[in-house]
């Protein structure tokens, strides 16, 4: 077993006035080179946008984007057509592909939102842009694994061009379960979002990520109520990578 920590306090740390933003991986003016991914992960962005204020249209392509709002509700429009509000107890899920401009906004003009914004290195490029978003109050539950994404259209939750599974966990104090991998190769990246919990031997606190790989399964123990977020993500990176122009 592999395991790399990422302590709440060591994330980069970006401050734009109508934007706070804690990066676990290299992202913008933030650079660690020993922090640019986990496997296929490569963005987890804890945001916190005040009232009105949100990011303007800009361009993304070849990467699968998640974004949960944690409070508050985020206000979406791009290019494909869609537009709408992202609440609480919903995933957003945008697959650029061969290029896709969106917008993402705090619909609320007083009090701020906060969600974590995730991206993900798809399977292949030039995908066809695409955009889904799963009201996850029935997929929900206490004490146990809920499976929010997966690569599977037909799954509960939404799906992304990755084999890539994530669960979200809300559990009371002392509840304790294994997970197991869903594919050979993958590797789980735990963030807690509140609480504290142990994920093996490691004890984490809120905000803290750890990621595990190179097994097949991992005890989770909930030290006080807690909520999590677990990603079950490819380690082997897509060879589209590593090939080089002629």
């Amino acid at each position: 077993m592999k395991t790399i920590l990422h302590k709440a306090d060591t994330r980069g740390m970006s401050n734009h006035f109508w934007l706070k933003s804690a990066h676990t991986f290299s992202f913008a003016n933030y650079y660690d080179r020993e922090r640019i991914n986990f496997g296929v992960l490569r963005v987890l962005n804890d945001d916190y946008v005040i009232g009105g204020e949100g990011f303007g249209t800009h361009p993304h392509r070849d990467m699968e984007i998640v974004s949960i709002p944690l409070s508050g509700t985020l206000e979406h429009k791009d290019s494909m057509g869609n537009g709408g509000l992202i609440h609480k107890g919903e995933i957003q899920v945008m697959s650029a592909g061969t290029g896709v401009a969106h917008s993402e906004y705090n619909a609320d003009q007083k009090d701020p939102v906060k969600f974590l914004q995730i991206w993900l290195f798809p399977r292949e490029l030039d995908l066809t842009p695409r955009y889904d978003q799963v009201c996850l109050k029935d997929i929900l539950k206490d004490n146990t694994f809920s499976q929010i994404l997966s690569p599977n259209p037909e799954d509960q939750g939404a799906w992304i061009h990755q084999d890539a599974w994530f669960n979200w966990a809300k559990w009371d104090a002392g509840h304790e379960e294994e997970y197991s991998m869903k594919k050979l190769g993958n590797g789980a990246y735990v963030f807690l979002v509140s609480g504290k919990i142990q994920v093996g031997e490691q004890i984490l606190e809120a905000r803290d990520g750890y990621g595990v790989y190179e097994l097949n399964s991992i005890n989770i123990k909930a030290l006080e109520d807690s909520e999590f977020l677990l990603m079950d993500v490819p380690m082997d990176l897509p060879q589209y990578l590593f090939r080089r122009p002629i």
